[in-house]
């Protein structure tokens, strides 16, 4: 799939793209307790780009430049902007 094919509330989702850029990861407090770190990365293919969400360990696998793919990912709205988000189901890789 293509990333300007991209709407919000999509559910299992195939896109690929390359990372142009990754925010600082923050802390964040999950509904469950606990805390996780989050990052939001933008990835782009040749019809434009969308924003990444990065959790824990996915954000240490990726760097500017990388080529990344999700599987069975989903998108949602926040802040008014569409993203991708990997999810418990999901399928995160990096080459």
């Amino acid at each position: 799939m293509k990333i300007k094919e991209l709407r919000d509330n999509m559910r299992r989702i195939d896109v690929e793209g390359e990372v142009t850029d990754i925010s600082e990861p923050r802390n964040v407090m999950l509904r469950t307790g606990g805390q996780a770190r989050v990052a939001d990365c933008n990835i782009r293919d040749d019809t434009g780009s969308i924003k990444l969400s990065l959790w824990d360990d996915q954000i240490d696998m990726v760097k500017v430049g990388s080529k990344v793919k999700v599987e069975n990912g989903y998108t949602n709205s926040f802040r008014g902007e569409v993203r991708v988000n990997v999810g418990r189901y999901g399928k995160l890789t990096v080459e």
